[in-house]
């Protein structure tokens, strides 16, 4: 064999493959920006910087070829409408509570959470392993979405309130700022809910136009100033026990993206809503001493209260139910897991809980 001709056939041989590999790579991980739009603003770090870290981690993961250029609530779309903006495609992603939209269709609460129903973890446990996504995925896709679970608040606290509410009675006409079916159930047992955009809650309880206002829990609550307008914060937050946020996506544009980005998006999602509820968990408890510290006064929401309330829970849930197909088989498959969840939660979670709790007070 003639060895220079082996070495220059072979040399031949790797610039081809080089010409040909280098198109074909280009195609599979082209420059893609997209508009994320949070509903929230920038001053809320743990719920806006989910969005900011999903979309670095995108960018990591595609060597930074897929951009989220993310924007606070209002920016583009109003931070209530930013599942609209998804839809009609003014914005490629939201990050959002599927909740603010349940005003179309009462399956919308569903993706956030049922009052009364699963806590953070018991929550993703359903998304990913009780059917939950595979539930709600038809009725996105049907809608013209993709969405994928991106962080949990956790059990949130029962909201800020100008007065003390100990009976039922105390909250016959109490106007609230309250969104969603909890929202619902209040205005059921005789208060008067209505949903504000996290900038108006503070002018509105300072003028009294409204008499209480929920949010989230100390952290993002501090940050809102609450604590200087109405001192009373009640808790738990029963009609939240275990809010979940997503990132919403326009089922064209996600069709459209190479399966190595979507897949990027997919993982991502999941690293950033672990991330949010232990950012929470993280930032929380000193949150709460300084909120107490500044005059916060800590008060439980009655047992009359939340027996009455999850009364009203039940039966909005077979009302709503008994007309509409999809949110009967999605909430009926939640609260079946919350069931079996909590056979199980009491043995071991719960127990253990109850002794840490009681054996760090000594």
């Amino acid at each position: 064999m003639d060895r220079r001709k082996f070495i220059s056939g072979a040399a031949t041989g790797v610039v081809a493959s080089t010409a040909l590999a280098a198109p074909a790579l280009a195609q599979s991980s082209p420059k893609v920006s997209w508009r994320l739009q949070s509903s929230y603003p920038r001053s809320l770090t743990t719920i806006f910087g989910g969005a900011e870290t999903l979309s670095k981690y995108v960018s990591d993961l595609t060597d930074g070829n897929f951009e989220l250029k993310v924007f606070s609530g209002g920016e583009i779309v109003p931070g209530l409408q930013t599942i609209d903006g998804v839809i009609n495609n003014t914005i490629q992603m939201g990050h959002t509570i599927s909740a603010y939209k349940m005003g179309a269709d009462p399956t919308w609460a569903l993706g956030t959470g049922l009052p009364f129903g699963l806590n953070a973890r018991q929550q993703n446990a359903w998304f990913y392993h009780g059917g939950g996504n595979e539930l709600l995925d038809p009725f996105y896709e049907k809608n013209g979405l993709v969405a994928f679970p991106v962080g949990n608040s956790g059990c949130q606290m029962g909201g800020w309130w100008r007065k003390e509410v100990k009976t039922v009675e105390d909250l016959q006409g109490i106007k609230i700022r309250m969104s969603g079916l909890g929202g619902q159930i209040l205005n059921r047992v005789g208060a008067v809910s209505q949903t504000l955009a996290p900038a108006d809650i503070y002018p509105a309880l300072e003028r009294g136009t409204i008499d209480a206002a929920e949010w989230i829990g100390p952290y993002d609550d501090e940050k809102l100033g609450f604590v200087e307008v109405a001192p009373y914060y009640y808790y738990p937050g029963w009609w939240e026990s275990g809010l979940a946020f997503h990132a919403f996506i326009n089922l064209e544009e996600w069709n459209q993206l190479p399966k190595s980005y979507q897949e990027a998006l997919r993982v991502a999602s999941q690293a950033v809503n672990t991330d949010v509820l232990a950012s929470y968990d993280a930032l929380n408890p000193a949150a709460l001493r300084r909120l107490i510290a500044a005059g916060a006064k800590l008060r439980p929401f009655s047992k009359e209260i939340l027996d009455r309330c999850y009364d009203v829970a039940v039966e909005l849930y077979e009302e709503i139910g008994a007309d509409n197909a999809t949110f009967k088989e999605i909430s009926g498959s939640m609260l079946d897991f919350r069931k079996e969840e909590n056979l199980w939660w009491q043995v071991a979670e719960y127990s253990m809980d109850t002794i840490n709790i009681s054996t760090s007070r000594k």
